[in-house]
C-alpha cells in the first residue's frame, strides 16, 4: 500500500475508487466498506485509495479552543490504522493533515479541490453518517449531486450491526473504556493490538527484576488504559524456512509500504501497563506522555537485555486486570507488579484450559 502525506504528489494514483472517514480502529464495519471498496475499484479497473485525516478533526478543534480534555479517546494510533488499512487491501492511502485550512473549506470546494482535482475519484463510498466540509456543511445528498455533474458514482454503506449493535468507533471506543477487551475484540474482529519501536526509559522495571519494552506515543489519547495480560509479537524469530517480516518504513512524504511486525516467531505472554504511569520521580523521562511498559513473563534469551530495542512490536491486549495504581514506596510497586504477572498468569492459564476443553469437546 502506498502511503501519501497529502495529495500533491506524482506517485499518486490519476483516479481512483475512493472511500473517506477517520477509520479509528478499522472496525469491522470500516473492514466490510474496505471489501465493497476493493470490488468497485477492480471493476472500474483504478486503485482502491482510502481518504483519512491527520489529526482527527475534534482533536484539532480541541487544540483551537484550547480544552484537551474535549479531544475524543482513540482506537488506534496513525501506524496501526495504516498497518490494518493495507491488510484490508487498499491500494493507497492518503493522510490529509487537518488545519485551518482544511476546517474552513465549503463542501463544495472539497469537492471540487479534493475529490475531482486532487485524486480524480471516480467511485465515492461513504459511511451512513458522512458529513464534511466546513461546519460539516455537506452531506450524502449534496455529495451525489456532484457526482452527477462531474462524472463519479457515489454509493452509501449501510450500518454493520455484530448481535444486534451497531459497530462503530464509539462502541470500540467504551468497551476499550470499561475493559471489556473481549467485547472490543468482537467488534473489531481481532484483538485490541498497539504496535510501535522499543524505546529506552527510566530501566527501573530491570532495576527491580522486571524488563520492560517501552513503547511511547507523543500526541495520543488512548481510549484504552491500565493493566492488561497481553501478547507480544515481533519479538521472537520466524521457524526455519519462514521469511522474516520488514521493520522499516520507506520515509518521506511518499511511502510505499507500511512497516510491519515479525508476523511467524510465537506470541510472548506478558503484563503491560497502559497510561501515563503515575511516578515515582517528577522528572521521568517519559514527561506525562502515553506509554505502553510491557513485561514479557518469560524472557526470550536470544534477546539479551538490548536485543528488543528499535524492534518494532506488536501487543495484544487480551484482558484487564485493573486500572493504573500510585505505589508510594519501590517495595510497594515491586509487590503490585509481582501480583500483576501473578494475574497474568492465572489468566492465560483459564484460556489454556478453556482452549483445552474446547477441544475436547469437538472431538467427541
Amino acid at each position: 500500500m502506498k502511503v501519501f502525506r497529502g495529495f500533491h504528489h506524482p506517485g499518486i494514483a490519476p483516479a481512483c475508487a475512493l472511500t473517506i472517514g477517520n477509520f479509528d480502529g478499522v472496525h469491522r464495519g470500516h473492514q466490510a466498506m474496505l471489501a465493497l471498496l476493493r470490488s468497485e475499484a477492480q471493476q472500474r479497473g483504478v486503485p482502491s485509495c482510502v481518504l483519512t485525516f491527520e489529526p482527527h478533526p475534534r482533536d484539532y478543534f480541541a487544540g483551537i479552543a484550547h480544552k484537551p480534555e474535549i479531544a475524543p479517546a482513540r482506537v488506534g494510533t496513525l501506524r496501526d490504522k495504516l498497518t490494518e488499512l493495507e491488510r484490508c487491501g487498499a491500494d493507497q492511502t492518503v493522510v490529509l493533515p487537518f488545519d485551518a485550512q482544511l476546517a474552513a473549506l465549503s463542501p463544495q470546494a472539497f469537492i471540487d479541490q479534493v475529490l475531482v482535482q486532487g485524486l480524480g475519484a471516480r467511485y465515492v463510498l461513504v459511511g451512513d453518517d458522512f458529513r464534511f466540509g466546513a461546519k460539516r456543511a455537506g452531506d450524502y445528498a449534496m455529495l451525489d449531486a456532484a457526482g452527477v455533474a462531474c462524472g463519479f458514482d457515489v454509493a452509501r454503506m449501510n450500518s454493520y450491526e455484530v448481535h444486534g449493535l451497531r459497530v462503530s468507533s464509539s462502541a470500540v471506543r467504551a468497551a476499550l473504556g470499561e475493559g471489556r477487551m473481549a467485547d472490543a475484540a468482537r467488534l473489531l474482529g481481532h484483538p485490541y493490538h498497539i504496535s510501535g519501536h522499543v524505546v529506552h526509559g527510566r530501566k527501573l522495571g530491570r532495576e527491580l527484576g522486571f524488563k520492560t519494552l517501552n513503547l511511547r506515543f507523543a500526541h495520543w489519547k488512548p481510549a484504552a488504559s491500565g493493566i492488561f495480560a497481553v501478547l507480544v509479537h515481533g519479538l521472537t524469530e520466524p521457524p526455519p524456512g519462514r521469511p522474516k517480516a520488514a521493520n522499516a518504513p520507506s520515509g518521506g512524504s511518499e511511502d510505499t509500504s507500511v512497516p510491519s511486525v515479525g508476523a511467524y516467531g510465537q506470541p510472548l505472554r506478558g503484563v503491560a501497563n497502559l497510561g501515563v504511569r503515575p511516578s515515582l520521580d517528577p522528572n521521568d523521562v517519559n514527561g506525562g506522555r502515553v506509554l505502553l511498559e510491557t513485561h514479557c513473563l518469560d524472557w526470550p534469551p536470544a534477546l539479551g537485555a538490548e536485543g528488543a530495542y528499535g524492534k518494532i512490536i506488536r501487543v495484544e491486549l487480551l484482558h484487564k486486570l485493573h486500572d493504573e495504581l500510585r505505589y508510594d514506596s519501590l517495595d510497594a510497586l515491586t509487590a503490585g507488579i509481582t501480583k500483576d504477572c501473578d494475574d497474568a498468569r492465572a489468566f492465560f492459564a483459564s484460556m489454556h484450559a478453556e482452549t483445552h476443553r474446547q477441544t475436547t469437546r469437538d472431538r467427541i
